[in-house]
């Protein structure tokens, strides 16, 4: 190809790799030649002359619900946009699965490897998170946790989280200024890292307000429609006080709202509904429900960012905000 553009081959050599100035008539010799040549770039030729393979891995335990597609629509638009291609890995919440895809994408030498969700904070958790981080920075790859617990100082890892803790006390805090004081918190899922945080603020909220914390109203669950309707028959069976639910997500919301109203419960003006994450279900629903936004894109988006441009005044640690979206599902306690 170097013959054919009448250039030499480390001219060809720089023209292909992107990375250091050539003078516009002489690039453009060089992709006439690879044109009139059919020369295609060997990828795996390529990877083996490289530190990484320009790759990014994004490993979640289950890609179908709506939290974590939205992250991953930010992680594929940000490493896009950085030339860079995206790989989805599931772990179907299988910690040996999850091992396995770590060590697959050290073996290939990916750029980065960002896992996403919730995690239970144990010492084996740190000892498996130090692992993977140690593992990946050998190989000139970058462990990313998103929305998980932050690893021990010292760790070669970076972390993107949103503020659980706080945003449950926001969203608290708003159904106490309503006037309610028996909230029940549907969806407690005890020692992941994500509920635990929520449940925090939940309790935070009634101590700074002078609610009396009624620890039966913090009902165990997952994170499913099929649980919160189950949740919310329970509820309203047992505890005719309860004026409002605060759901640990959106899909736990949604399935309280179908049990309320199956019952008979109006929402907003017999029981309240608070919901938790904004995915677009939420203003769908009937009624359109109150819930605390979280930055899915964002958090994505800021994965890449900070595995990519690390050393290069890129933070380690960045928490992003939160904020209530009030819509229908909230109304006054009424007397």
């Amino acid at each position: 190809m170097a013959e054919r553009a009448g250039v030499s081959a480390m001219t060809v050599s720089r023209v292909l790799a992107g990375n250091y100035p050539v003078a516009p008539p002489t690039r453009a010799k060089v992709l006439r030649a690879m044109r009139e040549l059919d020369y295609v770039v060997n990828a795996h030729a390529r990877s083996l002359a490289a530190t990484t393979t320009r790759t990014v891995a994004f490993v979640v335990d289950d890609v179908t619900g709506p939290f974590f597609a939205l992250i991953a629509r930010g992680v594929e638009h940000q490493a896009s946009s950085e030339g860079r291609l995206c790989l989805l890995c599931t772990t179907h919440g299988d910690p040996e699965r999850e091992l396995a895809v770590v060590e697959l994408m050290r073996e290939q030498r990916a750029e980065a490897v960002i896992l996403v969700g919730g995690a239970r904070d144990t010492a084996t958790y740190a000892e498996r998170t130090a692992y993977f981080a140690r593992a990946l920075e050998k190989s000139g790859s970058r462990l990313v946790l998103c929305g998980r617990p932050a690893p021990e100082e010292g760790v070669p890892a970076s972390t993107v989280q949103y503020d659980n803790e706080g945003a449950a006390y926001a969203a608290t805090a708003y159904l106490i200024a309503n006037g309610h004081r028996r909230i029940a918190y549907a969806g407690r899922a005890v020692g992941l890292s994500t509920t635990d945080e929520r449940v925090a603020g939940y309790r935070r909220a009634h101590a700074d307000h002078g609610v009396a914390f009624d620890e039966s109203l913090v009902r165990a669950g997952e994170f499913s429609r099929e649980s919160g309707s189950a949740l919310a028959d329970a509820l309203v069976s047992e505890r005719p006080d309860v004026t409002a639910v605060f759901a640990a997500t959106d899909m736990v919301a949604a399935g309280v709202l179908a049990a309320l109203r199956r019952r008979g419960v109006r929402v907003p003006e017999d029981m309240s509904v608070v919901g938790f994450d904004d995915i677009p279900l939420a203003s769908d629903l009937t009624p359109a429900l109150t819930t605390v936004h979280v930055p899915h894109e964002q958090l994505g988006r800021e994965a890449v960012r900070l595995a990519l441009h690390r050393g290069r005044g890129a933070e380690d640690r960045v928490m992003l905000g939160t904020h209530i979206v009030v819509r229908d599902s909230v109304a006054p306690r009424r007397p």
